[in-house]
């Protein structure tokens, strides 16, 4: 049987003229439904909320642990396998001969930027620190707590969290995107990267019923970032002399809360009303300025050597590692307090917790990076994609991390760091390296600190703003209407409110880990997709069956 060009249209009706002009109402409306009733509930019932969330948890954590470990080895293995698949890593995600629009550099930094962002401050001291304390090694009685025998396994924990499993999350969802949309036409929008399993059926209720999903698992995990991102900002202003904002025990207050939301919300959403324009290019220029300055100062001043032992012989301990790590699933006994319980419930806390945050935001990276990527080989996106940002939190996580191991080790820190809530942690070392100096170091350390993760809280919440109308616009990244983007800003900054005043960051968690399971459903079945489409290109470039769009026509060429 003769092989057909594959599909370059799929129509996905949008509103021509009224409130919703240029919107699929279907997505939109529906998506601003759930987000609504999502936001109500947690705000006037945060108890009944908070516990039901933690029940539903509990099941999911119980019956799809395994899955969210299992799903994302698979986008581990499907993403080095295409690159080392010779028929599928030289093809362009583009039309032939496409050249790619950035530079290198500019590729590498756009992409750590939208993948990591403001995870980094909190997590690369905060995540080594508390692998230290514990993980699976200290529960089975193989290494020691807070002890030197101890450092290589936490690394190797914060590498698999932050390593190519990560960022294999983020590639699939991108080259996905790209493939489709670049080298067949079809609109930038998650549906378009199943049409070789449903083909036209995506026009109608199925694809709305995917770009819906995208759009909450979007919310969700941007809401897990914000979240994270505005307890640690409370805390940088408390660390700077502004009182009254957090608890005793650094966790923020309600007032805290809805102060930081106003404050990064309300300039997020005045620049996504703006578009991508001179405002966040200003502000990506402070971010990285400041990123390298922080980051040199973790080198050059913290613990160097100790850093780079973390970093070289972490890569080394990890990689050997991950065959065993990507498979193994913790099985509890269901007795509490028991070796295999404490395993799985660690397990569920960690490497379960970061599946499921990376897979809700791969709709919004996914998205970023295939706009960024055209005219990119498969090869060079997923060994971009996958290996040097992995790189670049490592750097992170030895040489920050490291520092904070190191003083409570050999300087004499004595649990300053260590007793600090996560997002204090790195406002409690560097006060602790430079308040003997003089405290004013120490302040403006801080204040450099608060000032790079606004930035960082900043462009992510504008980003996905942006990201969500262009889903609900069935793809179309022209000018979105004003009152849809203050929906989505003003929704955003309430979905966190009321997460953290029904439950605190745990609340987030919860809810960004019910909403990530039908997603990773979705990017199971986009590695399906990819995997058949790049097979059938194969099968038309030898029939001599064009694969591509015309860039003249923007269709497929004429038989």
């Amino acid at each position: 049987m003769a092989i057909k060009p594959p599909l370059s249209e799929l129509p996905i009706k949008t509103a021509n003229n009224g409130f919703y002009r240029g919107f699929s109402v279907n997505v939109t409306v529906v998506s601003k439904i759930i987000i609504s009733l999502l936001v109500v509930w947690c705000i006037v019932w945060p108890t009944q909320a908070g516990r039901i969330l933690g029940d539903w948890n509990a099941a999911i954590l119980a019956q799809f642990a395994a899955w969210y470990i299992w799903v994302v080895t698979g986008f581990v293995i499907v993403c080095i396998g295409l690159a080392i698949w010779p028929a599928a890593g030289r093809l362009n995600l583009g039309v032939q001969g496409e050249k790619p629009e950035f530079s290198n550099f500019s590729w590498f930094s756009m992409m750590f930027g939208a993948g990591i962002g403001v995870g980094m401050l909190t997590w690369a001291v905060a995540e080594p620190v508390a692998h230290f304390k514990n993980n699976p090694s200290v529960i089975q009685g193989v290494t020691t707590a807070l002890d030197a025998d101890n450092v290589r396994t936490a690394y190797v924990w914060s590498y698999l969290h932050w390593g190519l499993g990560a960022w294999a999350c983020y590639a699939i969802a991108g080259l996905a995107l790209a493939f489709f949309s670049y080298r067949r036409g079809l609109p930038l929008t998650i549906r378009s990267s199943l049409t070789p399993l449903f083909g036209k059926a995506l026009s109608g209720n199925l694809g709305h019923l995917i770009d819906i999903v995208a759009v909450v698992a979007t919310i969700l995990g941007v809401a897990q970032t914000l979240g994270f991102g505005v307890e640690q900002f409370v805390a940088g202003l408390t660390r700077i002399g502004i009182g009254g904002l957090a608890h005793s025990d650094g966790s923020a207050t309600t007032l805290g809360i809805i102060i930081a939301l106003l404050v990064i919300m309300g300039a997020s959403t005045l620049s996504a009303l703006s578009g991508v324009g001179k405002g966040i290019k200003w502000l990506s220029n402070i971010n990285m300025a400041l990123s390298i300055f922080l980051l040199g100062f973790f080198i050059l001043f913290g613990a160097t050597f100790f850093g780079a032992k973390a970093f070289f012989v972490g890569i080394w301990d990890y990689l050997v590692a991950l065959p065993w790590l990507s498979f193994n699933v913790y099985a509890s006994d269901g007795v509490e307090g028991s070796e295999s319980f404490l395993l799985a419930q660690w397990q569920g806390w960690w490497p379960v917790f970061y599946w499921a945050w990376w897979i809700a935001f791969a709709p919004f990276v996914g998205l970023f990076l295939a706009r960024i990527s055209r005219g990119r080989s498969i090869r060079e996106f997923v060994l971009g994609a996958m290996i040097v940002p992995s790189l670049m939190c490592f750097v992170w996580f030895a040489w920050a991390g490291g520092t904070a191991i190191d003083l409570e080790l050999n300087g004499g820190a004595n649990g300053v760091i260590l007793d600090a809530a996560n997002g204090d942690k790195i406002f409690a070392m560097t006060t602790y390296m430079l308040a003997p100096i003089a405290e004013f170091l120490a302040w403006a350390m801080a204040v450099v600190i608060v000032i790079l993760l606004m930035t960082f809280l900043v462009t992510s919440a504008d980003s996905a703003v942006l990201i969500v109308n262009t889903i609900n616009a069935a793809g179309d990244e022209g000018p979105k209407a004003r009152p849809h983007i203050m929906f989505w800003g003003a929704a955003l900054a309430l979905v966190v409110g009321g997460l953290l005043i029904s439950g605190g960051t745990g609340a987030i968690q919860t809810a960004m880990v019910i909403g990530a399971l039908p997603f990773s459903i979705v990017m199971a079945l986009m590695c399906i997709a990819l995997i058949k489409a790049i097979w059938n290109d194969g099968r038309r470039e030898a029939a001599g069956v064009a694969s591509t769009i015309d860039p003249e026509t923007s269709t497929m060429p004429a038989e």
